[in-house]
């Protein structure tokens, strides 16, 4: 099985280079976590100045990482998986049921998508912001349902690629 950093088989190198933003994105989300909750534990504690809208910052950025590495799970056919049937099965059918959870999982996450674009778009209308910092709240919906739309489309392209497993 390839990593999210191996080159596509296919020859996609602008799948890779996708991937590679992504990463990288993820590993800039995660610092910015990383460095954002440190330095308000030290502020808060040894000069008793917390980071005003920590926390704000925390849930945006917790919410963008999440969504920003849906497609790279995705992709590396990461998710948690359940398979009570297929050691029953024939090559075949593991064939249809990996075709069939694909398309599945596909739709659900279309709906998602779409579903978070309408949000984002009644966020945007009516002008919701944090509470503190009064950052706008529609581009984090908007990226969740690009991450989401793009998750259905790599769902549905690996569901039926040929793979080793089925």
């Amino acid at each position: 099985m390839a990593s999210p950093a191996d080159p596509a088989p296919n020859g996609g190198e602008n799948e890779n280079r996708l991937t590679r933003a992504l990463g990288l994105l993820c590993g800039l989300l995660l610092f910015g976590l990383i460095a954002l909750t440190c330095t308000d534990v030290v502020t808060r504690y040894w000069f008793n100045a917390p980071i005003n809208g920590a926390f704000e910052l925390t849930e945006l950025l917790l919410a963008a990482l999440i969504f920003a590495a849906l497609p790279l799970t995705t992709a590396a056919s990461q998710h948690v998986e359940v398979d009570l049937l297929a050691g029953l099965a024939s090559r075949s059918a593991r064939r249809i049921m990996n075709g069939l959870a694909a398309l599945i999982s596909s739709v659900v996450l279309a709906v998602i998508a779409w579903r978070l674009t309408l949000h984002g778009l009644r966020l945007f209308e009516d002008g919701s912001v944090t509470n503190s910092l009064t950052l706008p709240l529609a581009p984090v919906a908007w990226l969740a349902a690009l991450s989401c739309a793009a998750s259905a489309v790599i769902a549905l392209l690996r569901g039926f690629r040929p793979s080793d497993e089925a």
